[in-house]
Formats: structure tokens, C-alpha cells, sequence
């Protein structure tokens, strides 16, 4: 008999009994990079690199594909690791509400219409002096300014 996974059990992604793995696609075109509001926690509210979970025999370029078309209506290519970072959010008893071990990959814009859908509140393509003005989860940030200086104060300084 085949045990149902934690995503199966509770699908919130609450409260899980082991990590989970997620992917992300740093989607950039016309100078922009591809942010999506999240609609669900952690991080509830905050513009972030869109992605999702892998789900069971999915590759993580075949999961971040699929992640980013249910969520942003945009077909990429995805490419090679960018990002490797975790998630761990603990409630107030110390239990751990999520875990995540999430890959962000390179990706190339192939075609597709803007539009929110799945977990994304809002969707869209995010210039950089607009960066300031959102609230971007700090991995988000991280990536952007470190591997990409996109969003930096002084993108020529870092």
C-alpha cells in the first residue's frame, strides 16, 4: 500500500513530518524580472521568484516549468541551479509550521500573457527601481542583488 504524502495529508504545507522540496525560475525580459505576490504562507503577501513544490518523478527544470505556467500564464526553458536556500518557520510552541528546501534555477522567457493564477495573488514583470517600493521576501532580495545586482542601491558598488 502506498503511504500518502505530506502534501496529501495537509495540504496547507503545515505542520510537515519532513522537509519539503520547491522550486523557483528567475524569469527576467525587457530589463524586468518575473515576481509574483504569494498567496499563500510562509510569506503571505510578499513578492517572491515564482515556483512550487516538486511533485514525485518531476525533475526540478520539469517542475519549475509547470510551476511557473500555473502561476503565471508564461512558458520558460528552465536552466541551471541559481539559488539553494531554506525555510523554516516555527510557530510559537516551537513546533515547525514549514519546511522548505527550495532551488531556484535560471530561466529563459519563451512565450505567454501575463496573468496571476494557482497560489499567485498578483503576477508581473517588476523593473528594477520599482524594487524599493515592494515587499520582496529577503531571499528574493538576496538572489536578485547578489548573483543578478538587480535591485541594488548601487548596483555598480556591489
Amino acid at each position: 500500500m502506498q503511504r500518502k504524502s505530506d502534501m496529501d495529508q495537509n495540504p496547507s504545507g503545515g505542520y510537515p513530518s519532513k522537509p519539503r522540496v520547491a522550486v523557483g525560475a528567475v524569469v527576467f525580459k525587457d530589463n524586468c524580472i518575473l515576481l509574483v505576490r504569494r498567496g499563500k504562507a510562509p510569506a503571505r503577501g510578499q513578492w517572491a521568484i515564482p515556483g512550487g513544490g516538486v511533485l514525485l518523478g518531476e525533475s526540478l527544470s520539469q517542475a519549475a516549468e509547470r510551476e511557473i505556467l500555473e502561476e503565471t500564464g508564461i512558458r520558460i526553458a528552465a536552466g541551471e541551479p541559481a539559488y539553494v536556500f531554506d525555510v523554516v518557520e516555527r510557530d510559537d510552541t516551537g513546533r515547525i509550521r514549514y519546511h522548505y528546501v527550495i532551488v531556484d534555477l535560471d530561466a529563459t522567457y519563451q512565450s505567454g500573457d501575463l496573468c496571476s493564477g494557482d497560489d499567485a495573488m498578483e503576477a508581473r514583470w517588476v523593473a528594477e527601481a520599482e524594487m524599493a517600493g515592494l515587499d520582496v521576501s529577503l531571499p528574493t532580495r538576496q538572489l536578485l542583488s547578489g548573483r543578478y545586482h538587480f535591485g541594488c542601491a548601487d548596483r555598480h558598488d556591489v
